[in-house]
This record gives structure tokens, C-alpha cells and sequence, in this order.
């Protein structure tokens, strides 16, 4: 997977530390034609909203949060035909923006 790196706003909400923080070709072709901003939902990611998932996923990223053994995982729908997924690694190292279809 391609990956550009990118900087990252510290927020008071955080709740985790992102790490190095990356985009895949996708997203990063969507920001550059304006069609995504991809700041909200990385603030929302970092503060533990993990968006658009159900409550058996959204239980295993607050066990994740707290024990420091999974990967976190988010997803947003943007619009209608868009999605943002944001996965943070388990070692909190590398945290990556990117469309399902270039999971």
C-alpha cells in the first residue's frame, strides 16, 4: 500500500497518539480534488468516535483502547458513495487513512 505521509493537529480530545500518521493514493487524490477533508474524522478517530460501526466493533476498539493489544479501526461514511476508514496499528506507531477498496 502506497502511503504519503501527512501531519497531525493535536486535539484536546485525544485520547490515544496516532503515531505517524498516513493516507493512501486514494485519499490523498480525494483531498487534493477537494471531494474530502479528512481532518474531522481523524479528530473523531483520535477521540475514540469510532464512527459508523456496530456495537460488538465498537466494544472491541474500547478493549483496544484501554489494553493496548488490537489495532483501532474506524469508519465514516463522508458522503453517499464515500467511506473513510482510519486503522491505528496495535504498537499506536502508524495510523493510516484510506478507502475500503484499498484495504
Amino acid at each position: 500500500m502506497a502511503t504519503q505521509a501527512s501531519p497531525v493537529t493535536q486535539t484536546p480530545t485525544r485520547r490515544f497518539s496516532p503515531g505517524q500518521t498516513v493516507m493512501t493514493l486514494g485519499v490523498d487524490e480525494l483531498v487534493r480534488q477537494g471531494r474530502l477533508n479528512p481532518a474531522p474524522y481523524l479528530r473523531r478517530h483520535l477521540g475514540g468516535d469510532w464512527g459508523d460501526l456496530d456495537d460488538s466493533d465498537r466494544r472491541q476498539n474500547d478493549a483496544a483502547l484501554k489494553s493496548g493489544e488490537d489495532r483501532l479501526f474506524s469508519s465514516y461514511q463522508v458522503a453517499p458513495d464515500l467511506k473513510l476508514w482510519i486503522i491505528t496499528e496495535r504498537d499506536r506507531s502508524v495510523t493510516t487513512l484510506l478507502l475500503p477498496s484499498e484495504y
